[in-house]
This record gives C-alpha cells, sequence and structure tokens, in this order.
C-alpha cells in the first residue's frame, strides 16, 4: 500500500501542468517590442498590423475601437507615407507584467517620437512628442499577438526646419 500511495502521487506530479518560463515568455513579448520599432522605422504597415489579434482594441484620443487588420493596415500605411522617422526610442525600460498562467502580459511604454513631415501649405517640419501606452497580449494557439493598445501623449513640439531658398 505503500508503494500504490507513492505511484500515486509521483503520477500526479507528472501529470501537473509545467509552470510557464517567464524569461523565454520575457524575451517573447520584447521580440515583439523590438519589431514594432522596427515596422515604424521601415515603414512596413502590412507586418505592424499582424501583430494584433482578430479582436485587437484600440483606446486613443478619446475612443474605443475596433478596427480590422486591414483597417490597420490603411492607418498606419497612410501615417508612414507622411511622415519621416527621425527617432522612435524607449525611454525606459518597458514594464512587462504577466498573469498566473502566462496566457496573458501587459507592457507599459514610454516613448519619445520624432518625425518630419511637409504637408501641402505647410513647411517641412519636426514634431516631437512622448507617448506612453499599455499594450495587452494575448497567446493566441502559442503565439503572442497585441489585443489592446491604451495610448496617450504629451502635447507634440513643433519646429519649422529651414527649407532651402529655390
Amino acid at each position: 500500500m505503500k508503494n500504490f500511495g507513492f505511484l500515486l502521487l509521483t503520477c500526479l506530479m507528472a501529470c501537473a501542468p509545467t509552470p510557464p518560463d517567464l524569461g523565454v515568455e520575457t524575451k517573447k513579448i520584447m521580440a515583439l517590442h523590438d519589431l514594432q520599432q522596427k515596422y515604424h522605422l521601415e515603414k512596413m504597415a502590412s507586418e505592424f498590423a499582424a501583430l494584433m489579434s482578430e479582436h485587437f482594441i484600440s483606446v486613443n484620443r478619446g475612443k474605443v475601437t475596433t478596427p480590422t487588420y486591414v483597417e490597420n493596415k490603411e492607418r498606419f500605411q497612410k501615417y508612414f507615407d507622411a511622415v519621416e522617422f527621425v527617432k522612435w526610442e524607449d525611454t525606459e525600460a518597458p514594464i512587462i507584467r504577466f498573469s498566473d498562467d502566462a496566457t496573458v502580459a501587459y507592457t507599459v511604454v514610454q516613448k519619445e517620437v520624432v518625425t518630419r513631415y511637409a504637408y501641402e501649405g505647410v513647411p517641412p517640419t519636426e514634431e516631437s512628442t512622448h507617448f506612453s501606452w499599455v499594450a495587452i497580449y494575448r497567446k493566441i494557439k502559442g503565439e503572442w499577438a497585441i489585443d489592446c493598445v491604451a495610448s496617450t501623449n504629451l502635447e507634440p513640439e513643433t519646429t519649422p526646419l529651414a527649407t532651402e531658398p529655390d
């Protein structure tokens, strides 16, 4: 009977789920964080939009929206086409937290973004803004996807750029 108890305990322990390796999961989230920078700087709207889940939620400028992949792709392509990125960098290391089962995670991000743009009737301008956001990631079929982003920013500092005379 002693052996039965030991055998039962061994079987139960073997069947218990393996705890998630948060070190590995943190690296995966940071890899996605780094891809977001790459996709901005290289103006890769399709790839950026593909990081978002099918049920993605955006909280931005006082509105909650649920844009589709196509809507995200079009919105970011329009933005990427309109600006030149001078800087898109973290001002602090992202804060990353996980649910107990590591199927949901979030990052708290602080970033400085400097862009240059020129619109018809607007002289070339450089704009510097500090953004902060919370990105919520959900593990879907074993892969992380951005499920929600709530974003805010300080008022941008705008500087007209000197233009060369014609």
